[in-house]
């Protein structure tokens, strides 16, 4: 069987795959694809180019594979068609949750996280693996994960959220990511969250030292650079098509890049030398797309032959945008021997127990709404006492992605209700449609 292990049948289905940082790392875990749904046609071109001239796979196996579109239009492709795959993957995007942007959540057209665990009602995965960035695991989103919670415990699954470090991993970058894995009651008890390696991955520095020495600077420059970038990555930035071009991230990344030696207003074309001019006379070369690639886990025996296809700023967010393969791997790994039943058994954690938000877990299902005064009340008789001020604030919060319907009380006092969910979950008359067509040439 080409692109998997010959003893593993393991199968998935990937949406927003991007250029393949997942689908790397889940195909050396022991996975093969099945389909994966990608928007970006320059990623998708990669994707197949890589399925077949690093993977393994025919011609016709990497173009059925591969599927390019708007992954939650039916005529894309039809999910049905993959019931009980064994595994449902996918880095849906960022900005929705993003501490950068204005975390819009389920307001954002772009959100997709909440239609994938709907997605998994409809599939019925053996598994489920969605990653998205550290906002997504802050206070802000507390009612938005209780809720994703919640639902899956509905659909039969068992699931945990963790936020993990690709340093962790061999990675030479902070990168941290929210994860979210889920599997059916029967596998879950197997499962067990990767180790953390407990080697430290190189510097940018080591990492990069033979990929800079192709560029036209003397040795002694180079040892200097080398020492000067002794630490890891801030996290890779890859940005959007509502971004200009390729550049290293906001300012506070710009800032510990220039203190590592790297000028990270741009992507350079070669290492140093005529074609990375702020090198002249000066100690602070621009990386080129390769050596962000290293950075971002494409290196070793297992990951370093992929190769980006595209312009140098589509390369470069093609990159930017993954998931670390090594990563990807290691959850990857973790998953397989759960579904194979292979890793020891261990106490499972009952999703409907887990209380992210008392609030929304009051409010929820609620006919008659309820003053902050009684909220208050409940919660400390539920054991889980909240000041007036905290329930207001998660107030605040679920009004962002729930309909939170208020009443005037004759007495002056306001009474809430939580009303539905504002997240896209496939309606056809969600105003997700609407915004996406507009804003379309600019999502990525």
């Amino acid at each position: 069987m080409s692109g998997a292990a010959e003893d593993s049948p393991l199968e998935v289905v990937e949406i927003c795959a991007g250029a393949g940082g997942q689908s790397l790392g889940l195909e050396r875990a022991g996975f093969r694809h099945r389909l994966a749904v990608e928007l970006d046609e320059h990623a998708a071109r990669t994707l197949r180019h890589n399925l077949v001239n690093v993977l393994g796979y025919d011609e016709k196996e990497a173009e059925d594979a591969v599927c390019v579109g708007d992954v939650a239009d039916p005529e894309v492709w039809n999910p049905r068609e993959y019931e009980n795959v064994d595994l449902l993957a996918g880095g849906v995007p960022c900005p929705p949750f993003s501490i950068a942007g204005k975390q819009l959540g389920a307001s954002d057209e772009r959100d997709l996280f909440a239609w994938a665990v709907e997605l998994s009602g409809q599939i019925k995965p053996k598994a489920l693996l969605l990653e998205n960035v550290k906002g997504l695991s802050g206070n802000r989103f507390t009612g938005y994960r209780q809720h994703v919670l919640d639902r899956l415990q509905e659909y039969g699954y068992i699931a945990e959220w963790r936020l993990l470090q690709a340093d962790q991993f061999g990675v030479s970058q902070l990168r941290p990511r929210f994860v979210l894995i889920a599997l059916q009651r029967e596998y879950a008890e197997y499962f067990h969250w990767p180790e953390p390696h407990t080697e430290h991955p190189p510097t940018v520095g080591e990492l990069l030292r033979d990929l800079m020495a192709r560029g036209n600077w003397s040795e002694e420059k180079l040892d200097a650079w080398v020492k000067q970038a002794d630490g890891i990555a801030p996290t890779i930035v890859g940005g959007s098509k509502k971004h200009g071009g390729a550049d290293l991230g906001p300012r506070r990344a710009k800032a510990a890049w220039a203190a590592m030696g790297v000028d990270a207003l741009g992507v350079a074309d070669d290492p140093p030398g005529p074609t990375n001019p702020r090198v002249e006379g000066a100690v602070s070369p621009m990386l080129t797309t390769e050596m962000v690639a290293r950075i971002q886990g494409w290196h070793g025996d297992e990951f370093a032959e992929w190769e980006f296809l595209g312009r140098k700023t589509a390369r470069y967010r093609q990159i930017g945008n993954a998931f670390p393969p090594p990563v990807a791997r290691a959850l990857g790994v973790a998953i397989k021997r759960a579904l194979l039943k292979e890793a020891d058994l261990r106490p499972l954690v009952e999703a409907s127990k887990v209380t992210l938000d008392p609030v929304y877990k009051i409010l929820r299902g609620r006919k008659r709404p309820m003053t902050v005064e009684q909220m208050v009340v409940k919660l400390a008789g539920s054991g889980t006492p909240l000041e007036q001020p905290e329930v207001e604030r998660r107030l605040v919060h679920l009004g962002h992605d729930f309909e939170l319907i208020q009443n005037l009380r004759s007495n002056g006092e306001t009474a809430f209700l939580l009303g539905g969910f504002k997240a896209f979950l496939g309606q056809e008359d969600h105003q997700r449609h609407e915004l996406f067509a507009q804003h379309r040439s600019k999502i990525s």
